[in-house]
């Protein structure tokens, strides 16, 4: 049985329309027999985050349809083609009360697993106060995050094609840096570029 985090809920963003893949929905590209977008949900449920919304848009039928049988709460965004801040706009709104914060997780990085978002879940609950947790890589930030309840509202203010990252810029005081060595946190696979180093 999969242990849950306490009062820690997550979105997995898989909406966007993949242009810069150059043709195929890069969510439903399959890496080791599964969708992209199929690893990074069964690692939120795996964590133990509850509930985990899946955000879709794009081809919403086919990127849903990899999803079959995960315990996932699906919210279509009909605003996708506007940016990545309409999907985690709804992927918020979609939480419950009792969540006092959320991973926000990306569907096209498939090499993160459920260990890491339980360790960033961990490094969140242990810095009471804190507005957000996240994964520090070679000097850089990276997905996924964790965000407190705290910053819901202004979640609700961003806009265009950016997620959450200008916004914890402004709060960094606040924001717990989690030192990752795992080459995980740095593979979107959103180019042609990317996918060929996933392969290998």
């Amino acid at each position: 049985m999969t242990p849950t985090l306490d009062h820690i809920a997550a979105i997995v963003l898989a909406a966007g329309s993949s242009t810069r893949m150059g043709g195929p929905n890069k969510l439903l590209l399959e890496h080791q027999g599964k969708a992209l977008v199929r690893h990074a949900a069964e690692a939120a449920c795996q964590s133990g985050a509850s509930p985990v919304v899946v955000v879709t848009g794009h081809q919403a039928d086919m990127v849903e349809a990899a999803l079959a049988g995960l315990d996932v709460q699906v919210v279509r965004n009909p605003n996708f083609a506007q940016g990545l801040s309409t999907s985690l706009k709804a992927g918020v709104t979609a939480l419950p009360d009792s969540a006092d914060g959320v991973v926000v997780a990306l569907g096209d990085m498939p090499l993160v697993d459920y260990r890491l978002i339980r360790r960033m879940a961990a490094a969140f609950d242990a810095a009471p106060g804190c507005l957000a947790a996240v994964p520090l890589h070679e000097g850089e930030w990276h997905n996924p995050v964790v965000i407190a309840r705290a910053l819901f509202p202004a979640i609700e203010d961003l806009t265009g094609d950016a997620g959450a990252k200008k916004l914890l810029e402004k709060h960094r005081d606040q924001v717990i840096e989690v030192p990752v060595s795992d080459d995980a946190v740095a593979l979107d696979v959103d180019t042609p570029e990317a996918l060929a180093r996933l392969g290998e």
